[in-house]
């Protein structure tokens, strides 16, 4: 990376990282980590839409699936680019992994917003710029892994839109 854009990534990440001094900011940052992981929150939120909404269970089902396939596809990234996480900052959490791009969270959350979106669900996407932010407050990813990771997590679920199919199943 440029060292210019390295260096106001590192600037960005310490700013948004120096909110996590608040103690309720840190706490709201630390349960959105802890819900993101592996995409947990985005997959639970998906079979619940698929058992509550019957008559578009399918839709909810594929739609899931491209949050999934979006998660999947981040964390292959990133065993190819191995970007070390964030050293300048302490981190909140601790991660189910040692590399930073892009962040799967990011990239499930985004996912989630379009897919989930496209059935009529706009609560996601104020949650899920949460989720990215959160990642940033907590110190483990640098701004251009989020941003990385929520164009990743964005391009799939949209390519995938037509497949799910809102109203054909």
């Amino acid at each position: 990376m440029d060292r210019q854009l390295d260096d106001m990534d590192r600037r960005l990440l310490s700013a948004l990282h120096e909110w996590g001094t608040d103690p309720r900011v840190a706490a709201v940052a630390r349960a959105l980590s802890w819900s993101g992981e592996h995409g947990a929150l985005w997959l639970a939120a998906g079979l619940v839409g698929a058992a509550v909404d019957r008559e578009r269970r399918g839709a909810w089902l594929r739609a899931t699936a491209l949050t999934t396939t979006a998660h999947l596809a981040s964390m292959a990234v990133k065993r190819i680019v191995r970007r070390p996480r964030p050293a300048h900052v302490v981190p909140l959490v601790r991660t189910a992994g040692r590399h930073s791009f892009p962040s799967s969270h990011a990239t499930s959350a985004a996912a989630a917003a379009v897919a989930y979106g496209a059935l009529g669900v706009h609560v996601v996407p104020p949650l899920a710029a949460a989720m990215c932010v959160s990642r940033m407050v907590v110190g483990v990813h640098y701004p251009s892994d989020v941003v990385a990771g929520a164009a990743l997590g964005a391009l799939t679920a949209r390519l995938g839109a037509r497949w799910v199919g809102v109203g054909h199943d």
